[in-house]
């Protein structure tokens, strides 16, 4: 790799991470609002800087190359911080103006976090919101998100971290199923049901769970590795499946065998430490921890 490159060369690394990201020219060109053609030479120039070929043309489309995989991780610290420092940009520090880019889960942000962002965005109009929702833990860090609810205990030393509470978890079912189905009196007579679950990727199971059985992907005949989609299929009345206590008592399901099935996962708003300064984080981070402690203590009424 040749040093000392121009700093125009990161908009072609930028392509470069946009086509890993995207795993092809013209999801890449979409991501960055270039041409296909623009986005292409974009490579091109890096490739001829590198002395390297970063992709592999195929048949079945292009393939990174190892130098390619060995930059990869670097131009997403790169991204992070690009991104982060836009946002702060867009604001001073100690103003309430900006952007809060805030990630969760896949159900606490579509079930939970989007009646609490609202009120959020009504009490605070000049602070934009970004939401990232995904199961995988966002570096804070790197600043790949600014706030995050998490659904365990952070262990990184630099996070700002306050717990909400605990959420309650239990097996539930639409009462027209139950009606069309038949109310299970134990475990062994879930066989004869519907149970909704994951296909490809077994979540991890809590410390807190209590169930008499293995679970398995064959417990399971509606699958889907979305938890979202999951919530989604139980609130149609597909079957049983898991949801939190305050979901399913919003969506009016029934439980079902409540003293043979449930665990309960920890709730905690956590931001990089170096963000206390900003204002318009703080105002994020307490209305978060606010919402939330409202939202858990819903289960206990």
């Amino acid at each position: 790799m040749h040093l000392g490159m121009p700093a125009a060369d990161w908009d072609l690394f930028q392509s470069l991470h946009a086509v890993l990201e995207g795993g092809s020219f013209s999801a890449a060109a979409k991501l960055r609002g270039l041409t296909q053609p623009t986005l292409g030479r974009h490579i091109e120039a890096l490739e001829r800087q590198l002395g390297s070929p970063l992709f592999v043309r195929s048949p079945r489309g292009i393939q990174p190359t190892e130098l390619a995989l060995r930059l990869r991780p670097h131009l997403g610290d790169m991204a992070a911080a690009a991104a982060a420092a836009m946002r702060d940009a867009t604001g001073a520090a100690d103003g309430d103006s900006g952007v809060v880019r805030v990630t969760a889960s896949e159900v606490m942000g579509v079930e939970v976090l989007p009646g609490i962002l609202a009120e959020f965005r009504e009490a605070n109009p000049t602070i934009d919101v970004e939401v990232v929702i995904t199961n995988r833990n966002e570096d804070l860090s790197r600043r790949e998100a600014d706030i995050a609810v998490r659904m365990a205990r952070p262990t990184q030393s630099t996070l700002v971290a306050r717990k909400i509470g605990v959420l309650g978890f239990g097996f539930y079912a639409r009462p027209e199923y139950l009606q069309r189905r038949g109310v299970p009196e134990s475990l062994d007579h879930l066989d004869g049901h519907t149970l909704i679950g994951y296909d490809t990727r077994a979540p991890t199971v809590p410390g807190g769970i209590q169930i008499d059985r293995p679970i398995t992907r064959d417990l399971f005949s509606y699958r889907t590795d979305n938890d979202a989609a999951q919530v989604a299929a139980l609130k149609a009345g597909v079957g049983i499946g898991v949801c939190q206590h305050q979901i399913a008592r919003r969506a009016g399901l029934t439980q079902v065998l409540p003293g043979s099935f449930r665990f309960e996962l920890e709730t905690w708003v956590c931001m990089h430490e170096n963000l206390k300064a900003s204002r318009r984080m703080r105002l994020m981070f307490d209305h978060l921890v606010d919402g939330l402690s409202r939202y858990i203590a819903e289960g206990k009424a």
